[in-house]
């Protein structure tokens, strides 16, 4: 379960990164979600690794169940802040100007419904 969590948590790393960022409040925090859960499921790897679970006396199974639950509530949230940036795709990057540049340019739609999904 953490390989698949390390997977994937680095690939939507590199796909929120790929977008170029339009929204960064909405992205900042997909981007916090998936660089704190990748980094966590290391740390939590290592423990069982090395040994350490065996010298420090938790219920491992309940840890286990509390992270993965946490990581679940916090991918669900970052997930629906991917689709909500992915969805304002045709709204004008500057609202000032005259220019029809959109938020989203259609790579960076593709490279964002991937990360959402």
């Amino acid at each position: 379960a953490f390989l698949s969590l390390q997977l994937f948590g680095t690939i939507v790393w590199i796909l929120v990164a790929a977008t170029g960022v339009p929204l960064p409040l909405l992205q900042g925090w997909v981007m916090f979600v998936a660089v704190t859960a990748w980094f966590l499921s290391i740390v939590f790897l290592s423990v069982f690794l090395f040994g350490y679970a065996n010298r420090v006396a938790v219920n491992w199974n309940q840890a286990d169940f509390i992270f993965h639950g946490a990581t679940f509530v916090f991918y669900f949230g970052a997930f629906l802040l991917q689709a909500a940036t992915t969805s304002l795709h045709h709204l004008p990057r500057k609202f000032n100007s005259t220019t029809q540049e959109r938020i989203l340019s259609g790579r960076e739609y593709n490279i964002s419904i991937a990360a959402s999904v």
